[in-house]
């Protein structure tokens, strides 16, 4: 009996039935639109669309059914826990990106992913499991982060050839500094990169997909080896370049994807002088009207945005008054009839509004990477 009645209240708050206060909308049109872009600007590269992060906070899942629609080559991801939620809703290959732990290689799907590899010892555990198993070999070419370096190569390559169930698919890199507009790093970068593929190719390997540019370095790099490149944040229509980048015009043609709508669910009349939040750091200039949105620093409103901030009903934009709070912000509606239940928007995919990505982190001095991805993962998203 309890258990009938808890699959009924199950039943009764699911996506289908329960309406949210808060959401997140993500265009289908937009996305495919950012991958045919990304081809264009790449030269016609192969596409690996990244979908670390959560889809850089925009929501894995939806984003992994969007792109069935796309013919990019894989899905990439970070860790493996990435790559098991969304087994089941693409149809595309996953690349998992991140460091594996030897002991969870016995756990993971070697059909439908394939893995970066950088380390002998990993590379050693996954040929001992006498699977076939998709190897991209990530190569350290100026970023000092991760992958082999030259002095390392030749004994990795040995290794492969050890293991005849280890296949190299891939090889790549990464640009550390791409979103420069001054080029010179990359080109070093570029060069060593080549030097290095043309080692691996003289050994007898043959990787289908070779890959080194993100999104900014996607339209930069010029190695002669490249057929392959990793959207990121493009993806999602969001430009890293700078406005003073001789390339930001030709990445300004992505289009934001996500909209971050919120209800109000109160509203309150204020007098001249009354204080508002935490800190009481506004104080009203006149009578006011306060509306109520249950978003805040939990579900990714940046607490920079405290009396900085804006929302929007598409039209206009209303402030934020005082300190953003966990789950609340007070937004200022004098003058305008809203009522309880209405929808505002935090963040809205027109570049030309306040409460665009773009111009919220300009204004704010954030940086839009860290800004998208901390939209909390509980948020509901829906594909429009």
């Amino acid at each position: 009996m309890l258990k009938k009645l808890a699959k009924q209240t199950v039943a009764k708050l699911s996506p289908n039935n329960y309406k949210t206060l808060n959401w997140i909308e993500i265009s289908k049109e937009k996305t495919l639109h950012n991958i045919e872009i990304a081809k264009t600007f790449s030269g016609q590269k192969n596409i690996i669309a990244v979908l670390k992060a959560n889809a850089y906070g925009h929501g894995i899942i939806p984003l992994s059914k969007i792109l069935n629609e796309s013919d990019c080559s894989f899905i990439a991801v970070d860790g493996y826990f990435e790559a098991s939620k969304i087994l089941d809703t693409t149809k595309h290959k996953i690349l998992v990106m991140g460091y594996i732990l030897k002991e969870n290689i016995h756990l993971l799907n070697t059909r439908r992913c394939s893995y970066v590899i950088q380390d002998v010892g990993t590379l050693v555990a996954f040929g001992e499991t006498g699977k076939r198993v998709n190897i991209h070999v990530e190569l350290n070419t100026g970023m000092n982060r991760l992958g082999l370096s030259e002095t390392e190569l030749d004994t990795y390559l040995l290794t492969l050839k050890r293991f005849p169930n280890l296949h190299l698919e891939g090889i790549m890199s990464h640009l550390a500094d791409a979103d420069n507009d001054d080029d010179h790093y990359t080109t070093g970068q570029v060069k060593l990169f080549d030097a290095l593929v043309e080692k691996i190719l003289a050994n007898d390997f043959t990787p289908a997909y070779i890959h080194l540019g993100q999104t900014a370095g996607g339209i930069k790099e010029k190695s002669i080896y490249t057929n392959t490149m990793r959207l990121g944040i493009g993806l999602y229509g969001l430009n890293p370049l700078t406005k003073k980048d001789p390339s930001f015009d030709t990445l300004q043609s992505l289009v934001p994807i996500l909209e971050f709508k919120t209800t109000i669910i109160k509203i309150i009349d204020l007098k001249k002088g009354e204080k508002i939040s935490y800190g009481g750091t506004y104080t009203t200039t006149k009578n006011s009207t306060i509306a109520v949105v249950p978003i805040g620093y939990y579900e990714g409103v940046p607490r920079a945005l405290s009396n900085s901030g804006f929302l929007s009903d598409g039209k206009k934009t209303f402030p934020i008054r005082g300190r953003v709070c966990m789950n609340h912000c007070m937004i200022d509606i004098s003058g305008e009839d809203f009522r309880v239940g209405d929808t505002l928007t935090f963040v809205s995919s027109d570049k030309t509004m306040p409460t665009s990505v773009e111009q919220i982190c300009q204004k704010n001095k954030l940086f839009n990477y860290s800004f998208v991805t901390g939209f909390s993962e509980s948020l509901r998203r829906i594909i429009v």
